[in-house]
């Protein structure tokens, strides 16, 4: 479980570096999509406080410049980001609405990542 101090620090890395991170990323990642609906289902005022924080703490991970597999390597370097993102899926998954996964496919529309 987050504490307090973690969780701030998490989020703020999510606010302050995520889009572009997904921006410089997402035509090289089969999960963007799902990455970037998790982000608007953090941003939803009727996600659960524990929903954000499950989700908050994978999307900084994917974030994060260095992880256990770098990001740079061919091929493999978003794997564990990927496992990371989809161990918190399985977890909350289900609050991730509809209206997220199509705000989501708009917004990488619009950025013409899609």
């Amino acid at each position: 479980m987050h504490d307090s101090d973690t969780f701030g620090r998490d989020a703020a890395l999510v606010r302050n570096g995520f889009v572009n991170k997904i921006k410089a990323v997402a035509r090289r990642i089969p999960f963007a999509e799902d990455a970037v609906a998790a982000w608007f289902c953090t941003r939803d005022p009727a996600t659960p406080v524990q929903v954000r924080i499950t989700l908050i703490g994978a999307l900084a991970y994917f974030v994060l410049p260095f992880d256990v597999i770098p990001d740079m390597i061919a091929g493999l370097g978003y794997t564990d980001d990927a496992a990371v993102l989809l161990a918190a899926l399985k977890i909350v998954g289900s609050h991730i609405t509809n209206s997220h996964r199509v705000r989501a496919r708009r917004w990488l529309q619009s950025i013409d990542i899609a």
